[in-house]
């Protein structure tokens, strides 16, 4: 088993399945409008993308014209309402979080999600104290795939990058965690579009259910 100081993951996908509070949001959004919903598993493959990316697939149209940045906007402020409302650890990374806190190996967060949706949702999930380093785009000047948060967040914890495990479910994901010279290892799990592609994703590990952590790095 390989040694490991610290396990950073991304969080809508890999950490959390947050996918049914945006099925909900999208859907109810499209309705007020006078659209069709979207089956759930087409929301669901596209939250890793963010906002733009499910208002495009809903409405169409191409970011700052209007009436798309109106409509993105509007599904933010839905969302707000409703953070964490179905949202829900994935199967099995309560285990895997717990044995980090025994062995006192940190873990932590790095997103792209907004620092005020990332708090929100941590807060209702109690999981904001149990994070040990939670960085969002608002806490640095280029997010992933450029690697400054999770370099920012390996000199928070006081730690050398090359003994760090990031996992995520986007390859931008893998491509932040290479360049930071971390261990990298595709969620297979998470909110992939094309299984396929993302077995290409040149990621350390790959990884089809979160307890696979365990028998990788924790044991």
């Amino acid at each position: 088993m390989m040694t490991i100081s610290a396990l950073l993951f991304d969080l809508d996908g890999t950490l959390v399945d947050t996918a049914n509070d945006f099925v909900q949001v999208l859907n109810e959004q499209l309705i007020s409008h006078g659209r069709n919903q979207l089956p759930a598993d087409t929301i669901r493959n596209t939250v890793s993308d963010g906002a733009r990316a499910l208002v495009k697939i809903g409405f169409g149209g191409e970011p700052g014209t209007e009436p798309f940045e109106s409509l993105r906007q509007e599904l933010l402020e839905r969302y707000e309402s409703l953070v964490g409302k179905h949202a829900k650890l994935f199967d099995g990374m309560e285990e895997v979080l717990t044995l980090c806190e025994d062995k006192d190996i940190p873990w932590g967060i790095i997103t792209n999600k907004p620092r005020l949706y990332t708090d929100l949702l941590l807060q209702r999930m109690d999981l904001d104290k149990r994070s040990r380093v939670t960085l969002c785009p608002d806490d640095v000047r280029k997010s992933k795939p450029d690697p400054e948060s999770l370099l920012l967040a390996a000199k928070q914890l006081g730690l050398a990058p090359g003994n760090i495990v990031y996992a995520g479910d986007h390859e931008r994901d893998i491509q932040a965690g290479q360049a930071a010279e971390m261990i990298t290892v595709s969620a297979l799990y998470g909110y992939i579009k094309c299984h396929k592609s993302a077995k290409k994703w040149p990621a350390d590990y790959q990884i089809q259910h979160p307890s696979e952590l365990i028998s990788l790095f924790l044991t």
